[in-house]
């Protein structure tokens, strides 16, 4: 179980470690329209629409990241008192929710994507910039998102039944 574990934890921390380079690409985009618009006076039709669409991408498919590193906010008034046991617990119903939600993202980010990539949809402006690789990851990142939290509410479920945590 371990194992399995360290594997979905590791696929999560290289997805989002390659996929975060995204901004990069966004701030060279974004850099680029500013100097073409400021300095030589020649805006450019495409760089908007790829910075979104590249951001849209980018926070999709780094949901799973950073849950496996811990960035996700918790509220902690009552929670940070509880004995490992009891926080492992609360923590397992709101997994419930959680595993509702990702479930929403990949059914709705699949239907949707899939029928944008049949249609290939793009935006209806001068550049048309393709919407269907956005859609498709919010499938993806959900996916990717809920064997995350599967490895987490298995970390909670040992806990809760044991006492003990799995590192």
């Amino acid at each position: 179980m371990k194992i399995i574990l360290e594997v979905i934890d590791s696929i999560s921390d290289w997805t989002g470690k390659i996929f975060s380079f995204l901004i990069v690409i966004i701030t060279g985009v974004i850099l680029f329209e500013i100097i073409a618009r400021y300095i030589f006076g020649k805006p450019t039709t495409w760089a908007f629409e790829i910075s979104l669409a590249l951001y849209g991408i980018y926070v999709a498919l780094l949901g799973a990241y950073t849950l496996v590193t811990g960035g996700h906010v918790n509220v902690d008034i009552l929670y940070a008192r509880f004995s490992p046991r009891t926080k492992a617990g609360v923590s397992l119903f709101s997994w419930s929710i959680f595993f509702l939600w990702c479930g929403a993202l990949v059914w709705t980010g699949w239907i949707r994507g899939w029928e944008s990539l049949m249609i290939r949809e793009s935006e209806s402006t001068a550049f048309g910039c393709p919407i269907y690789p956005v859609k498709l990851s919010l499938a993806v990142g959900g996916f990717m998102l809920f064997l995350q939290g599967l490895a987490g509410y298995i970390r909670n479920a040992y806990t809760f039944m044991t006492g003990k945590k799995i590192d």
